[in-house]
């Protein structure tokens, strides 16, 4: 569950595509011994980077042991610690992820996963309405993160979580921020929640079922079982799918209110849309928008979300997406929670069709978009093809100054459009 920049179309993206894919890891775990694939040692890493993170290690100790790590913990944890080349082959191997949106839908919401979905809702329904009625958050949005974080526990992560910090701390991008992962992951071993040997995850150091950041963990973690231990690693999910109720519960989760509901936008459409524009559901109404199920939109204030512009599906959404959000600011991850939460309660697939042949802009193009934007006046922000607030709003600009229809949708239209 590792939190990222807000953008769509970009790397984004990718973060999503791991839980789409069932989390960081090739190796199924359905037990509490995991089998941990050692690839440090298999692959034979350069000798220099070995040597490197081991000066690394005692040069971080200081660092660590001021911020409440014992000597007996830090020494403990790092006895077995290589440069582990796998970790770092994966985290730059993020390639640009061109799947649009409905592809993503396709494999995030797929019939199997439905499936699975409420098999597990029957298999723990007990501990899971504990939860719901102890956090307040729908059990079916708590399994929906379940499947999208780790195919239901199938996929937890097959790398030790001390060895891929240490090694992206040393030779990673991002080194602050794994430095501080590490500090809280080696506070968790010496709390006694897990040891070095059960403590696995993604080569990002998400872990357990439902992939907690160790940050994540120490802030939201709960021991719901009564053992005195907040397991999320083991073959029991309890801890784990409570952990992610009550951290949804502190993001400001509604009881009751839904995340979003697809609507149904008038002929020609050209009012306001973007998450930061609510309105009431009265709003809305006023304006013409209804369900694309049948019936109208909700009360509560809202903002209108249009992932693929006025071509595809549109939603409404409420406080409880941005609750989602929180875990994973991927646009594409919160609509499949979403989306999967629905159907897990017997809803059906969505009712718009998707734009044929829209292809995402690869990471080239999505530059060339802010390139040519920004010389035209309209403040991307940046041209690094990372499509977040500040290009979505370049884009409506330049829409509306251009008599087009102002969805701030990145698509090859608009890039055309700015070729003319």
């Amino acid at each position: 569950m590792m939190r990222i920049s807000k953008n769509f179309l970009s790397l984004a993206l990718v973060a999503a595509l791991s839980a789409c894919i069932g989390g960081g890891g090739a190796v199924s775990q359905s037990g509490s011994s995991p089998t941990v694939i050692k690839y440090g040692r298999d692959q034979n890493p350069d000798p220099a980077k070995v040597a490197g993170l081991n000066a690394w290690i005692e040069a971080f100790r200081p660092r660590a042991l001021a911020a409440g790590v014992s000597t007996a913990t830090y020494d403990a944890a790092f006895r077995d610690v290589v440069y582990n080349p796998t970790v770092i082959q994966r985290s730059q191997n993020q390639a640009e992820f061109t799947k649009s949106l409905w592809e993503y839908l396709e494999t995030a919401v797929s019939d199997k996963r439905v499936a699975n979905g409420r098999a597990m809702l029957a298999r723990y329904a007990g501990q899971l309405a504990q939860i719901e009625a102890t956090y307040g958050v729908d059990k079916e949005v708590v399994v929906a993160v379940w499947g999208m974080e780790s195919s239901y526990g199938e996929k937890r992560g097959d790398l030790p979580l001390i060895e891929s910090l240490a090694t992206l701390s040393f030779d990673g991008r991002r080194q602050e921020f794994f430095q501080q992962q590490l500090i809280a992951a080696l506070k968790i071993l010496q709390a006694g929640d897990t040891d070095a040997r059960h403590m696995i995850g993604s080569w990002a150091g998400a872990m357990g079922h439902t992939q907690f950041i160790p940050t994540s963990y120490l802030a939201f973690a709960v021991d719901f079982t009564g053992d005195g231990k907040r397991d999320i690693w083991s073959g029991d999910p309890t801890d784990a799918l409570a952990s992610t109720a009550a951290y949804l519960a502190k993001s400001g989760w509604q009881r009751g209110q839904p995340w979003g509901v697809e609507v149904k936008l008038p002929a020609g459409y050209s009012g306001i849309s973007g998450k930061t524009a609510k309105r009431s559901g009265a709003d809305w109404r006023a304006m013409g928008i209804t369900r694309a199920a049948g019936g109208q939109v909700p009360d509560g204030q809202a903002a209108l979300l249009l992932p693929s512009g006025v071509k595809g599906a549109a939603f409404l959404i409420y406080r409880n997406f941005h609750a989602i959000e929180r875990y994973n600011q991927a646009d594409s991850y919160v609509i499949g929670v979403g989306h999967l939460s629905d159907r897990l309660k017997g809803g059906g697939a969505l009712v718009t069709p998707w734009p044929a042949g829209d292809a995402t802009l690869r990471l080239s193009e999505r530059i060339e978009v802010q390139e040519r934007l920004t010389a035209l006046g309209f403040d991307t922000g940046g041209t690094d093809g990372n499509v977040g607030p500040k290009t979505y709003a370049a884009i409506k600009s330049f829409q509306t100054a251009r008599g087009l229809v102002p969805d701030g949708y990145p698509d090859r239209d608009l890039l055309d459009a700015l070729r003319r």
